[in-house]
């Protein structure tokens, strides 16, 4: 296909409001489709061929009927629609776009360094207005990155300017295959910032081990959402589990000790995480006993409050009751109370230098 004579050719077309509106509706319609249809695709099935090829048929149509160059930097849905049936065409057809700016914040593309199979492209974001983005800021899982290749990537924050309010994102990209990757283009997007992180790391002196004894205030919780540990597979479906004791203790903002004790033989202790939803609260309990040794949990264990807003998460020890007095508790919890959201989106070429 000649695409520089059908870049040419579409942004020639004219077309009324009116139908541009019913072609976005039937975008949307067409996403959700493709959306309810992941499901199969997940477990090995795939659209036979000739269904797939007639979806790429309609979305080629979409292009030449649509000024796709404009459409793709205004009509997500367009895009998105394009992307799921053919990323390399989405791709050619979306505009480079090196910055954005929304609710106040600038993100911008400043070099990127392509090594064969593997881009490193570093990308900007300042805050103009305020503090919402600092040393601790990370993007809360929210970002996503559209390439026309099948690739591993990673996002990490690398260095921060207090003076201009600006942090430093390596985005790593890596294609399959050992694939050289100049000569595409890539979209990034991110959709919430998460800043002003606190870390403890410490001991917890405010809990009592020395009186502990077998727990006689228990639930039973079958709504599991999740966990991990060596032992997790025996409490995932129905774990008999601490009910939250008066005597609590908050070692950082965001997480709070809500009991510790025994079920049958083994040693639970409870932590809630508060609005995990908009802070992403996590992190763990271990012990050390007397000559220096960590004692980390068989399965930790996770459930939700009574308003899905928290998450409690029960750490499960196999510590003597007896020996208990030769150990020590302590925490490693990351908590957050700063969430920004927003709509950024950066476009750009994968050259052997890209530099602002």
């Amino acid at each position: 296909m000649n695409y520089d004579r059908l870049k040419s050719s579409v942004k020639s077309i004219e077309m009324s409001d009116d139908m541009q509106n019913r072609i976005i509706r039937n975008c949307h319609s067409i996403m959700d489709e493709n959306t309810n249809s992941k499901t199969a695709s997940q477990y090995g099935y795939r659209k036979p061929l000739k269904k797939r090829a007639v979806a790429l048929v309609a979305a080629i149509a979409i292009c030449i009927t649509l000024s796709v160059p404009a459409l793709a930097a205004t009509i997500p849905a367009v895009y998105d629609l394009l992307y799921a049936v053919s990323p390399a065409t989405a791709q050619f057809f979306k505009p480079v776009q090196m910055s954005c700016e929304d609710n106040g914040i600038r993100m911008e593309v400043i070099s990127a360094y392509i090594d064969n199979d593997t881009a490193e492209i570093y990308i900007a974001l300042q805050d103009l207005t305020g503090n919402r983005v600092d040393e601790t800021t990370d993007l809360f899982d929210s970002y996503s990155i559209n390439t026309t290749f099948d690739c591993s990537a990673r996002c990490e924050n690398v260095s921060y300017d207090e003076e201009t309010r600006t942090a430093t994102f390596l985005v790593s990209i890596t294609q399959w295959d050992e694939r050289k990757i100049e000569g595409d283009k890539i979209t990034f997007r991110v959709k919430e910032l998460l800043s002003n992180k606190q870390k403890y790391d410490s001991s917890l002196p405010e809990v009592d081990l020395s009186n502990l004894s077998f727990a006689t205030d228990t639930q039973t919780v079958t709504d599991i959402r999740g966990g991990g540990g060596d032992r997790f597979k025996e409490f995932k479906d129905r774990l008999i589990a601490l009910s939250p004791s008066d005597q609590q203790y908050s070692p950082v903002d965001g997480a709070m000790i809500t009991a510790v004790g025994y079920i049958d033989g083994y040693l639970h202790a409870q932590v809630y995480f508060e609005n995990i939803h908009e802070t992403d609260n996590h992190g763990y309990v271990y012990f050390q006993n007397d000559i220096g040794e960590k004692i980390e949990s068989i399965a930790g264990v996770s459930f939700w409050d009574s308003e899905q807003q928290g998450s409690y998460t029960e750490y499960i020890f196999e510590i003597p009751q007896e020996k208990i007095e030769n150990y020590t508790m302590y925490g490693y919890f990351v908590t957050s109370n700063s969430l920004t959201e927003g709509n950024w989106e950066v476009t750009f070429p994968l050259e052997s230098e890209i530099s602002q």
